[in-house]
């Protein structure tokens, strides 16, 4: 019985027996670019979207609603423009929480040094502490993808990102992320 067992082992890959740090740390390496959908939350309100993230470090957001809310970086500047601001509002990237989401690098060095994986009924997670940001990444418990964060935005207050019909490498126009064409 000792040998079956033994053989058995040896016939399974042996990724079976690797952690979920493992699977997500392979799952975050093969990604290139996400496209989802998404519920932000920052202190009582709700806003709703679109994104799509080509890594490393862009992103572009359409928000639902009245206003046209649109979220763009280039990977060294974040726009944020809407009908509902007479300007845009522009932030080296560098000085938003975003640059810590948005560079896949920095997540899988930050995963590596993580002792353990904190996990909830549904997700895998683990928080990162770096200079004064304090981010937590989620991740599914099936499928390894990210599935959102936790931050503290440029005016203090905590913002809480959950995604939702996740797609992955998906095939993106990299002038997506030109950000005059979203500056009014």
């Amino acid at each position: 019985m000792k040998y079956l067992i033994f053989i058995l082992i040896l016939l399974y890959p042996m990724n079976i027996f690797a952690s979920s740090k493992q699977f997500i740390k392979n799952k975050l390496e093969e990604t290139d670019n996400i496209s989802f959908k998404f519920i932000q939350k920052i202190g009582e309100k709700t806003e709703q979207g679109k994104c799509i993230i080509s890594y490393p470090k862009k992103i572009l957001c359409k928000y639902d609603g009245i206003y046209k809310k649109i979220l763009v970086s280039n990977g060294r500047s974040l726009v944020i423009n809407s009908e509902k601001i007479t300007n845009y509002l522009r932030y080296q990237l560098k000085d938003t929480p975003l640059n810590l989401i948005l560079d896949k690098k920095f997540l899988l060095d930050n995963l590596d040094r993580v002792e353990t994986i904190q996990e909830t009924d549904e997700t895998f997670f683990f928080e990162i502490k770096h200079n004064k940001n304090l981010l937590n990444i989620f991740f599914d418990k099936k499928s390894y993808e990210i599935k959102g964060w936790t931050t503290t935005d440029v005016y203090l207050n905590t913002v809480e990102t959950k995604l939702f019909s996740i797609e992955t490498n998906v095939m993106i126009d990299e002038k997506l992320f030109k950000i005059q064409d979203y500056i009014n």
